[in-house]
């Protein structure tokens, strides 16, 4: 038990963070539904290191802090006046867009924090680690279907009713071309990719940039400001 919460700490920092950003954002405010996703899934990871669902704890708990440590630096960036990860920037500029509904803002978010913090943050805990990705691919499956079901949780709870959906279909149509699956699966490949070039740095930061600006480019589409 002791052991547990050992791993359980690290990642109860970086809730702590999140709940705190959820009491002061504004409900509506496009941060703040993002936000409210991904308080949920770690609290669940939480919840899953406490109960030892997770075959490697530490290596679980090294990868979610990484991961989290990503997003709340972009936040922390902004707040200080200074320009998050181009991958971010579209929530940040959108994030009080009356035309951008909830579920643009969940999903643009998840897009960020998947399509490009995710593989840096495998990178990341293989150096916390000294292990190879090889070695955390069992926890980084894990940590994907916690967020597979929290995405259809968040289109369920933030879609349009089946009576809205004719008047809503550009919103299906522009969701629709954002699958959170491949998002991973592209997020695994690059953390690879990175991993192999981490002794070629110029290549590496220049692969990095470049995945960046194409994960900022899709969530400007998922932004898209849609007719009431």
């Amino acid at each position: 038990m002791a052991q547990l919460e050992h791993f359980t700490a690290p990642v109860g920092t970086v809730l702590t963070r999140m709940r705190a950003l959820d009491a002061e954002l504004p409900e509506r405010d496009g941060v703040a539904v993002f936000n409210r996703v991904y308080l949920a899934v770690t609290e669940e990871v939480v919840r899953g290191l406490a109960a030892g669902e997770f075959t490697d704890p530490r290596a679980a708990s090294a990868l979610d802090v990484r991961f989290a440590e990503r997003y709340l630096a972009a936040v922390d960036a902004v707040a200080g006046g200074h320009r998050p990860p181009a991958c971010w920037r579209p929530l940040f500029q959108f994030r009080r867009h009356p035309g951008v509904r909830p579920l643009q803002f969940a999903l643009a978010g998840v897009n960020a924090h998947i399509g490009h913090d995710l593989a840096l943050a495998v990178v990341d805990a293989c150096r916390t680690l000294g292990c190879e990705p090889a070695a955390l691919e069992g926890e980084f499956e894990r940590v994907g279907e916690l967020l597979v079901a929290l995405e259809e949780r968040v289109r369920e709870d933030l879609m349009p009713g089946p009576d809205l959906l004719q008047v809503a279909d550009p919103l299906t149509h522009l969701l629709g071309s954002w699958s959170l699956e491949r998002a991973r699966e592209a997020s695994w490949a690059a953390a690879r990719a990175l991993w192999a070039l981490r002794h070629c740095a110029d290549v590496a930061e220049e692969f990095t940039e470049r995945l960046d600006a194409a994960v900022g480019f899709a969530g400007r589409m998922l932004l898209t400001p849609l007719p009431d």
